[in-house]
């Protein structure tokens, strides 16, 4: 393991230019480690921190330190990660306290991209065995956890070549490499126009950056808990969003723009609630992989959305004839959303109405039952998402008490039907008066036959 600067090496450089999606994804997880610390970024209550057993926010930060590692020992050649193992053996056994102390002197000035991946390697390795051995407490303190989070991060901001704190933007990283938003942001006459529009594209591009690294396939706590803190990265990141914004709607003239900025920042400020006051709440304390691995996905589905949707937005203020189709790939418009939202919504209702007009026998009673859990199954996984956030909190009952009922009391669930039934009308109509849906009727035909598909 020869840290003389004059070695003639460019092996990280190498690395780099090999490997750019994992050390992309490198930076997105120590930031993602330094803001699960804030527990102002936690979706989690704030009313008894003090009290709180923090055990499972510190396992989900030593599941994302062994993604890191697990990281590095990709970016890092066999031959290095060799090298240094039998330098720590050697260390521990046969070098001097003198020798040991300018082997240090000498790897910490981090006057070389090299040395720098050797102490952030160094750093984790000794992170999981302290962590690990933390948890086994089985009772992390609020003040403790706190105190773990001041020394990961005093750790990640010092080293000189992957803190990604280092600059507000990372030329390498955080660049938008879309053609059709770059030539409209080139066509901006105005200079202060140009150059807010230029951030926020940026701040938009970045967050897709941070989504294109949650893994909505695994199961794995590994994979599930790197993600979450992806997450939670997210939240702090739409909280700067939302300032800038704050701050450069009050610079513009131009009116309609500055519409256009405010309600895109109303939208992230209720999807945000959405997402982490719902489909995060207390996350953590749900061990079923199945669960916790369906509100990942749904947040990153909401979240990849809004921002797309944003991009385009601001895309066709200054090129009204621009499609999201041809900014993504798979955009999706909102009239699709809408009226996918629309015709599930009144599947939905068609289900609820035979359920409550059928004069059947129990058993064929049960048997519609049965098919209106499988729509409702069929319904959270891809339509949930779409609803607005003042809705989600009165599905989300409904859908826990349809999916605890046991079968015994069908006059009981059959009442929270009926109510159900009034307010699931009510959205129908509010969503059937969007301006994207005015002489959009559903095809009742269709419906019908998709209804008969599951009965």
């Amino acid at each position: 393991m020869n840290l003389n600067k004059t070695e003639t090496t460019n092996w990280v450089e190498t690395s780099q230019n090999k490997h750019k999606e994992i050390f992309s994804e490198i930076d997105v997880l120590l930031r993602s480690l330094d803001r699960v610390f804030y527990v102002e970024n936690l979706p989690i209550p704030k009313d008894d921190l003090t009290n709180r057993n923090f055990y499972d926010e510190l396992t989900a930060v030593r599941d994302v330190i062994f993604r890191i590692l697990g990281l590095l020992e990709v970016v890092i050649p066999g031959s290095k990660k060799n090298a240094y193992w039998f330098h720590k053996f050697a260390e521990s056994k046969f070098l001097t306290d003198h020798v040991r102390d300018l082997f240090k002197k000498e790897l910490y000035k981090q006057d070389t991209p090299e040395k720098g991946l050797y102490l952030l390697y160094d750093l984790f390795i000794n992170l999981k065995g302290i962590v690990t051995d933390i948890l086994k407490t089985g009772k992390i303190s609020y003040h403790g956890y706190l105190n773990i989070g001041q020394l990961i991060s005093k750790e990640i901001r010092e080293n000189s070549f992957l803190n990604p704190f280092r600059k507000d933007v990372n030329p390498e990283l955080d660049k938008v490499e879309n053609r059709e938003i770059t030539d409209i942001v080139k066509s901006i006459k105005n200079k202060d126009i140009k150059k807010h529009i230029s951030v926020l594209y940026l701040y938009l591009f970045r967050f897709l950056r941070y989504l294109s690294h949650i893994d909505i396939n695994s199961q794995y706590s590994v994979s599930l808990n790197s993600s979450l803190l992806i997450l939670i990265l997210l939240k702090s990141e739409i909280n700067m969003f939302h300032n800038y914004t704050k701050k450069v709607t009050g610079k513009i003239k131009d009116e309609k723009l500055k519409i256009l900025l405010n309600s895109i920042s109303y939208q992230f400020s209720m999807e945000t609630k959405r997402v982490y006051l719902q489909e995060l709440k207390e996350i953590m304390r749900k061990k079923a992989p199945q669960h916790f691995r369906g509100r990942i996905e749904n947040s990153q589905g909401i979240l990849k959305n809004l921002t797309e949707q944003s991009i385009v937005q601001i895309a066709q203020f200054f090129k009204p004839d621009v499609l999201g189709e041809n900014i993504f790939e798979s955009f999706t418009t909102k009239l699709w959303q809408s009226m996918k939202l629309k015709e599930d919504l009144f599947i939905f209702n068609l289900f609820l109405e035979k359920l409550e007009k059928s004069h059947a026998s129990e058993k064929d009673i049960s048997h519609i039952f049965e098919s209106l859990k499988n729509y409702m199954l069929y319904f959270e996984s891809f339509t949930f998402k779409l609803l607005r956030y003042d809705d989600y909190d009165e599905f989300s009952s409904f859908f826990k008490d349809v999916f605890s009922f046991k079968g015994n009391e069908f006059n009981k669930i059959l009442e929270k039907i009926k109510n159900f039934k009034i307010y699931l009308e009510t959205t129908l109509r509010h969503i059937s008066n969007r301006a994207e849906l005015i002489d959009k009727p559903i095809d009742v035909n269709m419906a019908n036959e998709l209804l008969n598909q599951y009965l």
